[in-house]
């Protein structure tokens, strides 16, 4: 479990909902039951009655689809944006000079049980739900009826469909919630100068206006 101070607790499911899927390229970490391994695959957040999920696909040449390699629970890490906060940005610093340096973050980890989908029909399915949201907004948007069918039906076979079945989602925004505004702006700004508007920089700016809890 992600170490999670109530400060750095997301502020909302929907929030955490849209940095998984505007950072849909993610980290799946899964164990055979002696060790861990890591893939870093992209994935699309399904929301329905039936229960939340992700769907994404592996190369069938990655043994982590096969029975055994996923035992228990899995874990599926997103990363967004992130930043280096130096003290000299905190006003505070002028008035005791008791202050350290820090990074600043937004993370979602969500866990759950992976079920594999080694069937043409779902994989397809889901390799054009994801294109369909990769390919979103762009003037010559590519799909799949664009390749040759016996070109595409060959490259589908050397994929796996998986799945995982969301249990929990555990989101943490480290944006400096716990120090007080002036100097949390100061550090807002700070990043902004070094690395323009950013989602951490919104999230930061964000705090002196949530709703408490």
């Amino acid at each position: 479990m992600v170490y999670l101070p109530a400060h750095d607790e997301a502020p909302s499911t929907a929030e955490v909902a849209e940095l998984i899927s505007s950072v849909p390229f993610a980290t799946l970490v899964t164990s055979d039951g002696k060790s861990l391994s890591a893939n870093h695959i992209p994935f699309l957040l399904e929301v329905s009655e039936d229960g939340d999920k992700l769907i994404g696909h592996v190369a069938r040449a990655n043994d982590v689809w096969r029975a055994g390699q996923h035992e228990g629970e899995t874990l599926v890490v997103f990363n967004g944006a992130d930043h280096y906060v130096s003290p000299t940005w905190y006003p505070s610093k002028q008035e005791h000079h008791e202050v350290v340096p820090t990074w600043n973050y937004l993370v979602a980890h969500v866990y759950g049980e992976l079920v594999v989908h080694d069937d043409l029909r779902w994989t397809r399915a889901a390799v054009a739900k994801l294109t369909q949201v990769m390919e979103g907004g762009r003037v010559d948007a590519w799909h799949m009826g664009q390749a040759p069918a016996d070109y595409l039906r060959g490259r589908l076979g050397d994929i796996v469909g998986i799945e995982l079945r969301i249990s929990r989602i555990v989101g943490k925004f480290k944006v400096s919630a716990g120090r007080s505004s002036a100097d949390r702006n100061g550090a807002a700004d700070g990043i902004e100068a070094e690395s323009g508007r950013s989602p951490l920089v919104d999230a930061m700016r964000a705090v002196d206006h949530r709703v408490p809890k």
